[in-house]
């Protein structure tokens, strides 16, 4: 006949350590280009976001996921953030869904970080340029 008998050939010398280890290289050099330029930022970016949320507080402006725009009017412990989109219509929002923190006000009862210096003039700015009487007290300056 025309057909001639098929025979399995030997089986070559199986691989070796090196051949081994050159086939695993491309992989793993994928996968460490993956992790510093996907897998790490996308870590470092959502430790962020974790924070912004945790220092969230009475009087920040912040963007809901959703795209709307609102002053955080109370913070509670059980992960909602009640904010007032305009006057006087407020909405529960969860915590998660807040995307940025657009304003940041300063802590009540005056922070470490605060001056009392600077505060004055910004009192006196903001009252054309003469203190209120809460300035005066901290002893500001009257500019008549």
């Amino acid at each position: 006949m025309f057909i001639s008998p098929a025979y399995a050939q030997a089986a070559g010398g199986g691989a070796s350590g090196v051949d081994a280890l050159q086939s695993f290289l491309p992989l793993v050099l994928i996968f460490i280009v993956f992790y510093f330029l996907l897998i790490r930022p996308q870590q470092k970016k959502m430790k962020q976001h974790k924070e912004m949320l945790a220092a969230l507080r009475r009087g920040d402006r912040v963007v809901t996921a959703g795209g709307i725009i609102g002053q955080v009017v109370k913070v509670s412990n059980d992960g909602e953030v009640q904010v007032e989109i305009a006057e006087g219509v407020r909405v529960k929002v969860v915590r998660g869904t807040i995307a940025e923190v657009l304003a940041k006000t300063e802590p009540v009862g005056g922070g470490k970080d605060r001056d009392d210096g600077d505060s004055v003039e910004a009192g006196e700015a903001a009252s054309g340029g003469k203190a209120s009487g809460l300035g005066k007290l901290l002893g500001g300056k009257d500019k008549a």
